[in-house]
């Protein structure tokens, strides 16, 4: 059963109190991606952080805040800051750099027995 707590995060209800759910992700760090919805439809990047808690990504040059930082010790100036924000994981598909293409994610065995991904479309390997 799942209840809502602090901050809008889903909970697992424990005996010893609640821990946030971690959900799986079709996504890992370090994975070229293409968004395919949202302000930023069409843009790839790669996946520097992932949040499982969240359910949310943070992609290299996708969904660019900017921060006015004031200055913290005399003399110094303010600064405008910008950096990633993180998106939605389901708004993300993984991309295919040799083909230009972007793709659901199956999961196949390999001949000595390992769990990997592959691109539908492709058939490419990810792992």
């Amino acid at each position: 059963m799942a209840t809502t707590g602090s901050g809008g995060l889903k909970t697992a209800s424990r005996k010893s109190g609640t821990t946030p759910i971690r959900y799986k992700m079709h996504v890992k760090k370090g994975d070229t991606v293409q968004v395919i919805s949202g302000r930023d439809k069409g843009k790839v990047g790669e996946i520097l952080r992932t949040l499982p808690k969240l359910s949310k990504v943070l992609v290299k040059g996708v969904n660019i805040r900017t921060k006015h930082v004031k200055p913290q010790q005399e003399g110094e100036t303010g600064q405008i800051v910008s950096s990633e924000a993180p998106i939605h994981s389901s708004n993300v598909m993984l991309y295919s750099t040799k083909q230009k293409v972007a793709s659901r994610i199956g999961y196949t065995y390999t001949d000595d027995g390992r769990k990997v991904r592959m691109l539908k479309k492709t058939g490419e390997i990810v792992d």
